[in-house]
């Protein structure tokens, strides 16, 4: 898939979201090693710690389908443009060695990051 139709997936995922306290509905497809797209929706509740982010939901996803390496996590909001991911999420792309993650830019169109920009100096397995 082109990185516009993984945003378009993704986009297709923030429909599902479950967001009545913020209302910014989020998704996200976690693309994995196979090739196989695995689409994620944030998921609130009103203990807000318990909240879901759409990646954690499409990266647990993938990794309850087998994956354990993904290519790229594609994330957006009907509700705000360009959004990121946030720390714990992009923590979670590195245990999962993700290497892009496509983000919709300020024209609309597919934005492109190394997750290694994303997040510098990433905790990495210490064995």
């Amino acid at each position: 898939m082109t990185d516009a139709e993984l945003l378009a997936a993704a986009r297709e995922a923030a429909a599902t979201a479950y967001a009545p306290y913020s209302s910014l509905r989020v998704g996200a497809v976690a693309v994995g090693e196979s090739g196989a797209v695995y689409p994620g929706a944030n998921v609130e509740n009103a203990a807000f710690p318990s909240t879901l982010c759409a990646e954690a939901v499409a990266i647990g996803h993938a990794v309850a389908s087998g994956e354990r390496r993904l290519r790229a996590v594609a994330v957006i909001s009907p509700d705000v443009q360009s959004i990121f991911p946030c720390g714990q999420c992009r923590q979670r792309m590195a245990e999962f060695q993700v290497e892009r993650v496509i983000l919709e830019g300020p024209d609309g169109g597919p934005e492109s990051h190394l997750l290694e920009e994303l997040l510098p100096g990433r905790f990495t397995d210490w064995r």
